[in-house]
Formats: structure tokens, sequence, C-alpha cells
């Protein structure tokens, strides 16, 4: 059984939309896929109306957080959230906070570049996007591979939109604590997305991993393609002392990136302790 837990479709900063992105899930053998777009559930029905037969959807989304533990205060982290009720009240109006405070800051982001005459009109961009999803620099990056500027989305963000060029604004993100907290009032359940991924930038400490395990963190992410061997082991460990669930995923994102779907999986015991954990919207099954 292979089982891919974190995906995106153009809903968010993937480019397939949520039906091409079950379609290429059945295609690479997967019997389980999660459909986990950034800060939105909005692609959720496509997905379930495509679903190939087989093949099992995940509904999940992955919600933007920051750290607000003594001395990391400020550090970005990704929180993976399966199986909650997308009409919960509290996630309804925190997924329009952050969509509302995204597009204010890709604005922003896009009136520095503008400045410095780089082709890019945030407007525009916006214009491409569906009314649900949130906007970030990924979609800056894929404008500026439109204009000829650079030929990859790496290429934008080593170039222009990673750290150090002077165009990042700060995001407003929810802290992570309050997002698990709130995930479970819906039902969810919760995985840290590449807690470890060093090359993206600053990572919380394995303390911090234990006090949001304390407040309800279900589970790890451990097999990503940003964690190489060792970080694997040693987050693996950690889950055992932890008591939490160790799951594997690609963090697929299309032609965004070359990762490809099912490059990473989650054993099927994993998923369902998941599952087991969750007590809030059913799976889709094709």
């Amino acid at each position: 059984m292979r089982i891919d837990l974190h995906t995106h479709s153009l809903v968010s900063d993937g480019t397939d939309t949520p039906a091409e992105l079950v379609y290429t899930a059945a295609r690479a053998g997967l019997d389980v896929v999660a459909l986990t777009d950034h800060d939105t559930t909005a692609g959720w029905a496509a997905a379930t109306e495509a679903l190939p037969p087989g093949l099992t959807l995940v509904p999940g989304a992955e919600l933007s957080c920051v750290s607000e533990h003594d001395g990391e205060r400020g550090v970005s982290v990704h929180l993976l959230a399966y199986l909650f009720d997308p009409d919960s009240p509290a996630i309804i109006e925190e997924q329009r906070r952050l969509r509302d405070a995204r597009r204010r800051r890709l604005r922003a982001i896009a009136a520095r570049m503008a400045d410095d005459g780089l082709p890019v009109d945030p407007e525009e961009i916006l214009g491409l996007l569906p009314p649900d999803s949130p906007a970030g620099r990924p979609h800056l990056a894929q404008a500026l591979v439109r204009a000829g500027l650079v030929s990859t989305v790496d290429q934008a963000f080593a170039e222009y939109l990673g750290n150090g060029h002077g165009y990042l604004v700060p995001r407003q993100d929810t802290p992570v604590g309050d997002a698990i907290r709130m995930i479970a009032a819906a039902g969810g359940v919760t995985v840290f997305a590449h807690p470890f991924a060093r090359s993206r930038g600053r990572v919380v400490s394995a303390d911090t991993i234990a006090e949001l395990a304390e407040q309800g963190l279900t589970g790890l992410e451990v097999d990503h393609p940003n964690h190489d061997e060792r970080t694997r082991a040693e987050l693996r460990g950690l889950a055992r002392e932890l008591n939490l669930v160790q799951t594997g995923s690609s963090d697929y994102h299309g032609t965004n990136k070359t990762t490809p779907i099912g490059a990473e999986t989650t054993d099927p015991e994993a998923f369902e302790a998941l599952v087991a954990k969750a007590s809030g919207a059913q799976l889709a099954v094709g």
C-alpha cells in the first residue's frame, strides 16, 4: 500500500488542478493521497468528484504557523492538518484571515519588486488564482518565470525571493499551539511538516516539539525530500520518544518542484494510527 500525505494543487502553489492531482496520484500507483493546499480547503470538492476508482483521498491542509516559544519567536512552522471539519467556524475565520493577510503581503512584495523595475503586476497574479486561494511568493516566482527573468521557481527564490534580497515582508501566521488546538477541536489530527528541514531556514528545537506533543500534536513528517538520512534518524528517535506518528510524504507541487508524487511514502500502520486518532471528516474513497 503506497500512501503520500503531503501534496499541493494550483488552489495553493502547485501546478495541477485538484482533479489532475488525483489522476497523477493514481497513475503513480498510489493507494492513498492527501490534498494539503496551503491554508485552504477549496480543492477538496473537485478532488473528491474526480477521484479515480481504487484511490483514497485524505482531505487536509498545510497551515502556516509560527513558533512563539522562548528563544524561537518568529520561527516558521508548517502544520499538516487532516480529517478535520472544514465547516468549523474557527477554521473558516482563520483561513479567511490568512488569505487576506497573504494577499496584502503579495501586493507589498510586488510593490518593492516593481520599484526595482521587475515585471510583476500583483493584480494580474491574483487574477490568475481561484477566489479562495491563498497567495504567496511561489506565485511571484511563477510570474518571474513567465516574464523570462528566470527559468525555474527555484531560481526565482535563489535570485530574487529568498532571504537577503530585500523583498521579504513579514507574515502574520497562526501560533502553532493555537492551530493544533483548533484542528483537534474540529475533529482532526496534526503532523509537523518537514520539522528539521534546515535548508529552508531556522527550525524549532526538539524541546519545542516535545511541548507541542503535550499540546496535542499527533505526528512528525520524518521522510521528506528536505531531510537527509541523519535528520531522519534524529526525527525517528524523537517520534518514538514522544509517541508521535511518523509519516513520509513527497510535498508534491507539480512542475513547481522536481520531486515526483509518491517519492516519499507513509507506512500503512502509521496511516491507520492517524485515522484512528481523528474524529472529524471521513475519507473519500474512489
